[in-house]
C-alpha cells in the first residue's frame, strides 16, 4: 500500500503575517468584557483555537490565570464574536510572509501533497487563502470547524493527514508556535518550525521541533537540508 507524502502547513504566523493582529484583537475583545490579560500572555496563546485559548487565558478565575478548570463560559461566544469582528478590520492589510507561496510551490514540485491545517474558521481561512494566492498547489484544508478540539490537541493534524491520504511517518508539519509543535508531536508528525510567530528557536526546539528557521524564505533557501528536501514514498 502506497502512502502519499504530505507537507502540512499552519497558516497564521507561518505563511501569513497575522500573529500580532490576532494578539491585538484578542487583547481588545477580552478588555471589552472586563478581562485584564496582559498582551504578552495573549501573544503566547496565539496559535490555539478559540476553544483552547480562552480556557488557557482565563482559567478558573476568569481574570487571566492559566488552566482550564470550572470557569464561567457563558460569555465565550460573545468574546469570540468580538475577536472576529476586531480581527476582520485588519483583513485589508494582511500580507503573506516572505517566501510563503514559493515554499508551498517548491514542496508541491518535489512531490509533497500540500495541506493547510489551520485553527481559523472557514470564512476567515477563505480570506487568508485569497491573500496567500497559492491555491494552485494546495490539495486540501482543515479548519477549526472540522474538529472537536484545536491545537495543541492533535485533531487538526490528524484531519490533515486523512485529507492527504497520508500517515505520520510520511508527513512533515510546518508551524510557528509551541502549540503547533505540540499538536504535531501528539500526532506523531515531525515539526519544522519558523520564528515568524514570535517564539524563539530555543523555545521551539525545547517544545520538540525537529528544526527551526527564521521564516518561510529561509526554509525555502535551505530546503535541500531540511526534512522537506525529498518526500518519503512507498
Amino acid at each position: 500500500m502506497t502512502t502519499t507524502p504530505a507537507a502540512l502547513f499552519d497558516v497564521d504566523g507561518t505563511l501569513l503575517d497575522t500573529t500580532y493582529l490576532h494578539t491585538l484583537a484578542w487583547w481588545e475583545a477580552l478588555r471589552q468584557y472586563g478581562r485584564a490579560v496582559p498582551a504578552v500572555r495573549v501573544h503566547r496563546a496565539i496559535g490555539m483555537g478559540t476553544d483552547q485559548l480562552l480556557d488557557h487565558l482565563l482559567g478558573d478565575g476568569g481574570s487571566g490565570s492559566d488552566g482550564d478548570g470550572d470557569r464561567d463560559r457563558s460569555e465565550d461566544d460573545a468574546l469570540a464574536a468580538a475577536h472576529d469582528a476586531l480581527y476582520a478590520r485588519y483583513w485589508p492589510v494582511v500580507r503573506p510572509l516572505p517566501g510563503a507561496a514559493d515554499l508551498l510551490r517548491a514542496c508541491a514540485g518535489r512531490g509533497w501533497r500540500v495541506v493547510l491545517a489551520s485553527s481559523a474558521g472557514e470564512r476567515e481561512l477563505a480570506v487568508l487563502r485569497a491573500v496567500l494566492a497559492a491555491d494552485d498547489v494546495i490539495t486540501a484544508v482543515t479548519t477549526a470547524d472540522d474538529v472537536a478540539a484545536t491545537k495543541p490537541a492533535p485533531d487538526l493534524v490528524r484531519a490533515a493527514l486523512d485529507l492527504a491520504d497520508s500517515a505520520p511517518g510520511h508527513a512533515v508539519f510546518v508551524g510557528d508556535t509551541l502549540w503547533d509543535v505540540t499538536a504535531a508531536g501528539r500526532a506523531g508528525v515531525p515539526c519544522v518550525a519558523v520564528e515568524t510567530g514570535g517564539h524563539s528557536a530555543q523555545d521551539l526546539l525545547g517544545a520538540g521541533a525537529a528544526e527551526v528557521h527564521a521564516d518561510a524564505a529561509e526554509l525555502l533557501a535551505g530546503l535541500d537540508g531540511s526534512l522537506l528536501a525529498r518526500p518519503r514514498v512507498g
